[in-house]
């Protein structure tokens, strides 16, 4: 995989001459907010690249996906593979206090996701965005997504 895919994150910080903060201090639902659109990045890179076809159907399709109780079957089945650092942000995500409530999820489920995008968001911001698509591939393989 090319450098410009990979380091995608310092690339924009470069390019725009945004200073690089210590993701050590990001609350984890900031982590959440940039990992939601990585992931939904991720997954809809993953749908195009299976074909063209209506936007509708696409967007369907990764709706499907990156919904929070698909994102929690995704985090229950890599969550054995995580290292102790991955570990401790998943749960920091999970536990935070959200503002905002589910919509079509249980809570359980909710706060599995937003755990979930709080680790996305921190490997992103650490420039290890190949462990995403490790993680992410091994979890929609074990979670029986066909996409």
């Amino acid at each position: 995989m090319g450098d410009s895919i990979i380091k995608i994150d310092s690339t924009i910080r470069n390019f725009f001459d945004v200073k690089e903060v210590d993701i050590r201090t990001y609350s984890p639902l900031t982590l959440a907010y940039i990992g939601d659109g990585i992931y939904d990045l991720v997954i809809r890179s993953i749908i195009v690249g299976r074909g063209n076809t209506k936007a509708s159907k696409l967007h369907m399709r990764t709706s499907q996906i990156v919904k929070a109780n698909a994102q929690a079957q995704v985090i229950e089945a890599i969550e054995d593979l995580l290292t102790e650092e991955e570990t401790e942000i998943y749960k920091r995500g999970r536990n935070a206090k959200s503002p905002t409530m589910a919509k079509n999820a249980s809570m359980k489920d909710y706060r599995k996701a937003t755990g979930f995008e709080a680790l996305v968001g921190y490997l992103y911001l650490q420039d290890r965005f190949e462990r995403i698509l490790e993680l992410t591939k091994i979890g929609l393989e074990k979670a029986d997504f066909n996409i």
